[in-house]
């Protein structure tokens, strides 16, 4: 009998490791409406049909203050977790998309900025909405007090004095957060996802966790000052595209020598060290604005990659995506290279 026990035992420690991971995926909403600007909007039917998927295909959702903790600590999560998070509390997350989350019992976060809902906007959730939903056990976050941009200085501002000034501004944004809703998890999710090494340097000294708007998967290896989630409004919100999102796992990068998403280079390039992992390295493909991006191999050996622009990019945001398929599945590794031009 002692034999089969320790069999048992054995083998049940064997379904849990399988079952654990060292990844997951935060998902990126904002508006769930059919009515709102398209660019940052998700129509309740497609996010109905986001649910649905998770549900019917064997993912875990889980709350960001369980992804983030598990991570930081080492603890192990589900393999196929997901957390689900929206920015700025807009009132169709409350009408729309909080019965829908709580018929299918999803733990979630809301990033706010503070001052629209002080101001009683008609396009914004009310405080007393908001504590319905931390009622109920939703995570809130920190968006700023009114949704800056984060790199632009005001008029005869300097760059030390806008540090101050965000910093000011995110204190009394948490502030106000915990006076409303009795949390203060500090986790801030970078306003149109902006932010560049002195920001970061700041959260750091504030114990803040940053969440950023570029792709990826996230892991222990990852950084904790700039988390990448996946954005799914407009032609993002497609489920099939969406698919391959939801199962991503995290390459374990290091960006050589960069600092900072900020650049005044039109065509930068950038070094990437990839660490080891169940993928093959010649299968590796890099992207900038859905193209082929050249990959020059400094050392193979060692997961050494430049990339090399071949193009100018427009805009004030662009990103170069890497991706390589999973050696034992049809997931992906995923990781994107963020870049802001602030001349425009």
């Amino acid at each position: 009998m002692r034999f089969f026990l320790v069999l048992l035992v054995v083998f049940m420690a064997g379904i849990t490791s399988s079952f654990a991971a060292d990844h997951a995926v935060i998902l990126a909403y904002h508006h769930v409406a059919d009515d709102t600007p398209s660019s940052t909007s998700i129509s309740p039917a497609q996010f109905r049909r986001h649910l649905e998927y998770l549900r019917d295909n064997g993912f875990t959702v889980i709350g960001l203050d369980t992804l983030i903790s598990s991570l930081r600590s080492g603890r192990q999560l589900p393999d196929r977790a997901v957390a689900i998070s929206f920015d700025d509390g807009y009132i169709s997350i409350y009408e729309q998309a909080f019965p829908m989350l709580q018929t299918f019992d999803y733990p979630f976060s809301l990033f706010l900025s503070t001052q629209p809902i002080n101001d009683g906007q008609s396009n914004y959730m009310s405080w007393q909405q908001i504590r319905e939903m931390t009622d109920a056990g939703v995570v809130i976050g920190n968006h700023m007090i009114d949704h800056p941009y984060m790199l632009e200085n005001k008029q005869g501002e300097s760059d030390q004095q806008r540090l101050q000034r965000l910093r000011q501004e995110l204190l009394q944004a948490e502030q106000t957060i915990l006076k409303q809703t009795g949390q203060s998890h500090r986790y801030l999710a970078y306003p149109y996802g902006e932010y560049d090494a002195a920001i970061k340097a700041m959260l750091s000294e504030l114990g803040f966790v940053g969440l950023a708007q570029n792709s990826g998967a996230v892991s222990s290896h990852s950084d904790f000052l700039a988390l990448p989630r996946f954005p799914l409004g407009s032609i993002y919100a497609n489920l099939e595209t969406a698919k391959v999102k939801f199962e991503a796992l995290a390459f374990d990068v290091e960006q050589m020598g960069r600092l900072s998403p900020v650049t005044g280079d039109r065509s930068p390039n950038v070094t990437l060290k990839f660490a080891p992992g169940n993928y093959d390295p010649a299968q590796l493909s890099c992207f900038a604005n859905s193209k082929p991006i050249p990959m020059n191999w400094l050392d193979r050996d060692a997961g050494l990659v430049e990339l090399l622009a071949t193009e100018e990019y427009r805009g004030r945001r662009w990103r170069y995506i890497c991706t390589a398929p999973d050696l034992d599945s049809r997931r992906f590794y995923w990781y994107s290279v963020q870049w802001i031009n602030t001349a425009d």
